[in-house]
């Protein structure tokens, strides 16, 4: 039996992992429980798993990790006040499910250079599909890696049609049900160039054997390609579970958590490249990769600083990446990378990102 800790458990991705431990008892334990600010959820969900050890908060989550003990860590915190916990469980030797893909962005070489071969765990449904993947080869006979993304709300549009689309157009993803700054991220691709970073941090493959093709149905979560020429994808319907699953008792499966493909059903699966002169996002994500040090951390934060300024109608969609690539074109590095030094660049790229959008208005 794995005994797990849940950070952002009021969350989607802590509500569906409490959903796979709800059906199977036998194999994991809660020992431990930590959301934002829903504490009455909190209370129940503790009731519920019989679970003693609670925390409110990143900062009481880190505490949470340091003091209990634990084989799993599931960290699901949204953004990067995450980073805190996933260096905490990093440090203590629990395993990792990464569900908080900012905190190895933001973290890089933090995060990294603690992390045993094999700790960490990804759980996005496309760095999980790339783990299992790769499981078919060596990884000097890896090509590149295929991230697929949906493509969003705006798929097939062109540059002038995005300046005018409103908030409710950029929150109707197609596919997935997410909160309102990874969605928006989605419209924009900011977080697939997100991802296309924690796949080069995760697999420690070069930027230029990282693609992204557009698959608007969502059922090849992502692709290895071989030196052989052969490619191994994995598919499945959309649904977190089996990801997060994975993640829970890596690399064992956990039966029944998902549906699979009915091969009996007629379906088409569409691939196509992705425009980047619609969408400059990844492009953009891959040059701040590139430069490693704070520039990972100074997009992300400049980034949700124009997402939620975009929601309050102070910017136009498009000016969200703009805003972005403003901030990251006038930061310089910082000197030794470590939590304050990050700390220090986030509040910068927040601040400045302010003085942009002020600016455009």
């Amino acid at each position: 039996m794995r005994k797990v800790i849940i950070l952002g458990s009021t969350g989607s991705i802590g509500t569906q992992a409490l959903d796979v431990i709800r059906a199977n008892p036998e194999r994991f334990e809660v020992v431990g429980l930590a959301a934002g600010s829903n504490a009455d959820m909190l209370e129940a969900q503790a009731a519920e798993f019989f679970v003693d050890d609670t925390a409110l908060g990143a900062v009481d989550a880190e505490a949470l990790v340091r003091s209990v003990d634990a084989d799993v860590v599931l960290n699901g915190i949204t953004g990067s006040v995450g980073l805190g916990p996933t260096l905490a469980a990093l440090e203590t030797g629990r395993t990792l499910a990464l569900a908080n893909k900012e905190s190895l962005i933001v973290g890089g070489e933090l995060v990294t250079g603690i992390a045993a071969p094999g700790q960490i765990v990804p759980v996005d449904s496309e760095h999980s599909a790339l783990a299992q993947a790769l499981l078919a080869g060596r990884a000097s006979e890896v090509r590149r890696l295929v991230v697929t993304a949906s493509g969003g709300p705006f798929r097939g549009r062109s540059a002038e049609s995005l300046a005018g689309v409103t908030p409710a157009e950029a929150l109707a993803h197609p596919t997935w049900d997410m909160g309102l700054v990874v969605t928006t991220n989605s419209a924009t691709l900011v977080n697939k160039g997100l991802e296309v970073i924690e796949a080069h941090l995760l697999f420690d493959v070069p930027y230029e054997r990282i693609d992204v093709v557009v698959h608007p149905q969502s059922i090849v979560h992502s692709m290895v390609e071989f030196i052989d020429g052969s490619t191994i994808a994995q598919a499945s319907p959309p649904d977190m579970k089996l990801p997060i699953s994975l993640g829970l008792d890596w690399p064992n499966r956990v039966g029944g958590v998902g549906r699979p493909i009915d091969w009996t059903t007629a379906q088409s699966w569409t691939f196509e490249p992705l425009d980047e002169s619609v969408f400059p996002a990844v492009a953009l994500a891959k040059q701040v990769g590139r430069a490693g040090s704070s520039y990972p951390a100074v997009f992300n934060a400049a980034n949700e600083q124009a997402v939620h300024a975009f929601h309050a109608g102070a910017i136009g969609f498009t000016d969200i990446v703009e805003t972005v690539r403003a901030v990251v074109d006038g930061h310089e590095a910082a000197g030794e990378l470590s939590r304050e030094s990050l700390a220090e660049a986030e509040l910068w790229a927040r601040a400045t990102a302010d003085k942009h959008i002020a600016a455009r208005r």
